[in-house]
């Protein structure tokens, strides 16, 4: 999201004071802020959110079987490419038809592609299959594809996507053939031929499909080294050993899992407590967990930032009250690396 602030300056003592408003003040507790001067090609904007590119291509009726292609799904990084994109992108409840909408927010997968919802729509709505539902998984798809896209071809939110480049894409991604007849046309600037209710034989003249044009254009044209697909982390493998030496001892010596790659994941993370960028991977105590001189392992760790981390061993009573406890925070924040692949199986 971009921000245009026209600021008041006090230049005679180099202040600058910034007045977002109650609309933007929000944006300020999500994360760091930049900022920077205001660039020539901005100034006859008035304050306020710099509205992204419109993407006429998401409204277009006709590209929806494209979009929504497996084939097309596959290549921009699959249903868990498109948890993770909406998880980052959209920060409430999708189904604005309850009255209620709780706090914590969970992805629910409904053909053809998948939605956010908060936990008491999602147990709502978990098996019901509506037009209602698809349509809105179906604009997420939508969305999703062309922002990688968009972001594949190292455009900017201020780009406007052409058919043409969408086209481009399919066949850098080896999806070519998703590309239907109409697209490849319109993409080449082909001339719309009329149906006539009655033909001379002498006017039938076999035509070349589009798309076989296209793709033997583009088969003389190297492809482009794009950045990969922004996929959900996967920082952490599981095994399971049941026959490990130490669980035979009567009385084995504990050894404390430690596992630094994924520390360094946590504190990327939100905040459990307050949401905010995280500083600590902070290991749970209390519950039989820690004590002197002792750690928890590593996987028993939740992201906190400096103020919540000294809020919670300053008094741990007054810290769960505010958030809940330790171990609810736990269990969510393991089922979020679950559902987003960061812990996998080995």
């Amino acid at each position: 999201m971009r921000i245009l602030l026209k600021p008041d300056v006090a230049r005679s003592m180099g202040v600058v004071l910034l007045k977002p408003g109650s609309e933007l003040l929000s944006m300020f507790r999500h994360g760091r802020v930049l900022i920077e001067p205001e660039p020539g090609s901005m100034a006859h904007l008035p304050s306020g959110r710099v509205p992204d590119a419109r993407q006429p291509l998401s409204q277009d009726k006709s590209l929806e079987a494209f979009f929504t292609d497996e084939r097309v799904i596959a290549a921009a990084g699959g249903l868990p490419g498109l948890e993770f994109w909406l998880e980052h992108n959209v920060h409430a409840c999708q189904y604005q038809h309850s009255e209620y909408h709780h706090k914590e927010l969970v992805t629910m997968r409904h053909p053809p592609g998948s939605m956010l919802l908060c936990w008491h729509c999602e147990n709502q709505l978990r098996e019901q299959t509506t037009r209602q539902l698809s349509e809105l998984a179906r604009r997420n798809v939508i969305d999703w594809v062309i922002d990688t896209v968009r972001i594949r071809l190292r455009y900017s939110k201020e780009r406007e996507l052409a058919l043409a480049e969408l086209c481009w894409w399919a066949v850098c991604a080896g999806i070519g053939d998703a590309i239907t007849e109409e697209m490849a046309a319109r993409s080449l600037l082909l001339p719309v031929e009329p149906f006539l209710s009655v033909y001379k034989e002498s006017d039938i003249v076999p035509s070349v499909p589009a798309t076989s044009i296209l793709q033997r254009e583009m088969a003389l044209v190297k492809p482009i080294d794009m950045p990969p697909a922004e996929e959900p982390p996967k920082v952490l493998t599981l095994a399971a050993d049941p026959e490990s030496p130490e669980s035979f001892m009567l009385r084995p010596k504990r050894r404390r899992w430690v596992c630094k790659p994924y520390t360094d994941w946590v504190k990327t993370q939100p905040c459990s407590g307050c949401q905010r960028p995280a500083d600590d991977p902070h290991h749970i105590i209390g519950h039989g967990m820690g004590g002197t001189a002792t750690k928890a392992h590593d996987l028993f760790v939740i992201p906190l930032c400096r103020e919540c981390h000294d809020e919670l061993h300053a008094d741990v009573s007054v810290f769960e009250q505010k958030h809940g406890t330790q171990l609810e925070l736990l269990f969510r924040f393991l089922d979020k690396a679950l559902g987003i692949g960061v812990i996998v199986k080995a």
